[in-house]
């Protein structure tokens, strides 16, 4: 009878632990969905680089609002070091694993469009627009994420960023 009732408690405990877990978008997301592990905010920090070869650590916010049952996807990145700020919003298309859409970086008032790939856990991004070019890795396992951003036209020359849910 105890056995049978630990083996009860487990599983209640392993199933609550899931759902609480969980947020009820990705719950209802389809399995095959390339966006279903982004859902929500996550958090972290990181390092910029600039063209002039020095670097900061940053600390990040990252927001991300899948809808269309993977088809498109919000984003917003932002990042604060002691002497720089990053704003980084894209809207996204997803058609079989092509992305297109259309990016803004807030701070320098820069915009433009986003080409690339998406497939369960990774999304990769060229950019184009507001006087440069780059790309922008997005990786996920799990709970924790990598970010990586490379541009060339801007004192601004990369980003890299871990990140967490929550």
């Amino acid at each position: 009878m105890t056995r049978l009732l630990l083996s009860s408690l487990s599983l209640g405990l392993c199933l609550a632990t899931f759902i609480g877990s969980t947020s009820p978008s990705a719950l209802a997301q389809p399995a095959g969905h390339v966006f279903a592990g982004l859902d929500g905010t996550w958090s972290g920090s990181g390092n910029v680089r600039f063209s002039d070869g020095k670097s900061e650590k940053i600390s990040c916010r990252a927001y991300y609002n899948p809808k269309g049952a993977g088809t498109e996807l919000g984003l917003a990145i932002r990042c604060a070091s002691v002497s720089y700020k990053i704003e980084i919003r894209a809207r996204l298309q997803n058609e079989n694993g092509r992305l297109t859409g259309h990016w803004e970086e807030r701070t320098f008032n820069a915009s433009g469009e986003v080409t690339g790939k998406a497939t369960a856990g990774k999304i990769s991004m060229d950019i184009a627009g507001g006087g440069l070019t780059g790309s922008m890795s997005v990786s996920t396992n799990g709970s924790r994420q990598a970010v990586s951003i490379s541009t060339e036209g801007s004192s601004l020359k990369g980003v890299t960023i871990a990140l967490s849910r929550g």
